[in-house]
């Protein structure tokens, strides 16, 4: 198992590989001890480059562990379909997957996703507004996802 970290405008990412994939990103809290092998160095590569502006889709390859078909389904569809700076409505993304899970249901898949930004649930939204987001330090999900969205074009920025 390997491990690093990068510090980011949204916090500090930690990424974990094993077995010639990573398996998960995630916002760490303190940094532990990093033992970055060439494949998590080329994911924080590809965040550093993602987080300049110039990295628009990843391309590492990652495991999203024990799923569910369905949840499966879910999640490569988001990563296959939907682009930088696009959006999708958790109705729209179940539809879109082909699977007969609810809107709520994805909303609870985009929460259990172990790669965030690769696999970039923060481009899912609730039909009428951000919705939910996990990431980002505790208790600023919502200002994460955000910060994300207002970065990649895919909200205005505030005015005040």
């Amino acid at each position: 198992m390997s491990f690093g970290t990068l510090e980011t405008p949204v916090g500090t990412l930690g990424v974990t590989a094993a077995g010639g994939a990573i398996t998960s990103v995630g916002w760490v809290h303190a940094t532990a001890e990093q033992d970055v092998d060439g494949l998590v160095a080329e994911a924080l590569n590809q965040l550093e480059a993602y987080f300049a502006g110039q990295l628009r889709r990843f391309d590492v390859p990652f495991d999203l562990g024990k799923q569910t078909e369905a949840t499966r389904a879910v999640l490569m569809t988001l990563y296959d379909t939907v682009g930088y700076g696009d959006s999708i409505t958790y109705g729209q993304l179940a539809e879109r997957s082909g699977t007969d899970v609810p809107a709520r249901g994805i909303g609870a898949i985009m929460g259990a996703n172990p790669v965030p930004l690769i696999v970039p649930c923060h481009r899912v939204l609730a039909s009428d507004g951000l919705g939910g987001y996990s990431g980002g330090a505790p208790g600023e999900g919502l200002v994460t996802k955000r910060r994300l969205l207002e970065f990649e074009g895919a909200l205005p920025a505030p005015l005040f």
